[in-house]
């Protein structure tokens, strides 16, 4: 994954533990990296080594450390200078995640070795939406949920996110119900 990646983690941590949990999480994840650079591409080990020690430090899970990242993720991006490509996703929550992969497909410019998730939308009644995730990474559904709660606070929208299907449990993809109702 990118730096971009781990350098938003190691700021969630410090934002919401301190600087010295950070420190502790690091050692434990035997991370001797002081800095991500953000546009430089590390092991995926190296992030699930970061999550696996943070959720061990803090007390929470590892699905648990991953969807407040998620969440963390949507106003982190948009600080870092990614909020025009944010921006040019949609005005509003089912037109954001119908847009995922051009979003994706444009970041990939920037990001060579880049290996985007795909995503399928479809809308099943009113105010209720089916996404599908397709990603040749493990781990990551629980990130889903908190980037669509995410983008639920940016988008002034109600939320509820429900996986029905996982891929950890034998689905050929990971499913989730969006029930959303704007503010």
């Amino acid at each position: 994954m990118y730096g971009l990646i781990n350098k938003a983690i190691q700021d969630m941590v410090c934002d919401r533990f301190g600087e010295e949990t950070w420190q502790t999480i690091k050692q434990k994840a035997e991370v001797q990296i002081d800095d991500f650079l953000r546009m430089e591409s590390y092991p995926d080990d190296l992030t699930h080594k970061l999550v696996k020690a943070t959720s061990e430090v803090v007390g929470l899970s590892s699905a648990e450390i991953m969807q407040a990242f998620g969440e963390y993720w949507i106003q982190y991006t948009g600080k870092a200078g990614y909020d025009l490509i944010l921006d040019m996703g949609g005005n509003n929550l089912p037109e954001f995640l119908d847009n995922l992969d051009d979003l994706h497909t444009r970041l990939s410019v920037n990001f060579p070795q880049y290996r985007p998730p795909s995503f399928e939308c479809a809308e099943e009644e009113e105010n209720t939406l089916e996404l599908h995730y397709h990603s040749s990474r493990e781990g990551l559904a629980p990130m889903v949920v908190g980037l669509v709660k995410g983008l639920g606070t940016r988008f002034n929208t109600e939320v509820n996110v429900t996986q029905t299907q996982n891929r950890e449990e034998g689905a050929e993809h990971d499913v989730f119900l969006i029930e959303y109702k704007p503010n």
